[in-house]
């Protein structure tokens, strides 16, 4: 539909739409598509967290008994859980504004590429300490050090578990954000509408 240009005071004014209009479905569905990107990055924080509380935990008294900390790659699965859960921690505060606000933390540029840069970086990490931590567990399981000690294996399989999963919903976190990027790129902004 075209537009009729208007005289006011002799000069012409043609009205040209708004740039920003969203219609009350388009709205909703950014809406859905925030808050679906909070339910994925809360996942991973929980995970993640569950999954460095597991492993900083698994821990016995002895000298003969082996620890978490005495290995590697179980080092690596502990601080990487904590890494991303603090990471997570902070994307859902980020989403949280803005949902509520409507803006963003860092300039909507910056936002985009932070959020998928990221996103890539710290699932990677997850993926890559659980990988270790499996391995470590598979040789553990081999040498009958877990036939003494049942539970340290146990706890650090649940610990790795908990990793993957995390690693799970910071992927799917990863796939949205990379969709914002695309949208940024096509549209020049991060909504796809």
């Amino acid at each position: 539909m075209m537009m009729s240009p208007r005289v006011r005071n002799g000069v012409v004014e043609t009205p040209s739409p708004s740039p920003h209009f969203n219609s009350s479905v388009a709205v909703h569905k950014l809406r859905r598509f925030n808050i679906l990107i909070v339910v994925f990055r809360f996942a991973s924080f929980c995970f993640s967290l569950a999954s460095a509380i597991f492993m900083f935990t698994n821990s016995r008294s002895g000298d003969d008994l082996p620890q978490w900390h005495h290995f590697d790659a179980f080092r690596c699965v502990a601080v990487a859980g904590a890494i991303v859960a603090l990471y997570s921690l902070f994307e859902v505060g980020a989403s949280v504004w803005e949902i509520s606000r409507g803006a963003t933390v860092f300039p909507e540029v910056v936002q985009v590429w932070f959020d998928f840069g990221h996103d890539q970086v710290f699932a990677y990490m997850l993926l890559s300490a659980g990988s270790a931590g499996t391995s470590l567990v598979r040789t553990l399981r081999e040498m009958d050090t877990c036939t003494v000690n049942n539970s340290f294996c146990v706890q650090s399989d649940i610990s790795i578990a908990f990793g993957f999963a995390g690693f799970m919903f910071l992927g799917f976190s990863s796939l949205l954000s990379g969709f914002r990027v695309v949208s940024f790129i096509i549209n020049g902004s991060r909504f796809h509408v």
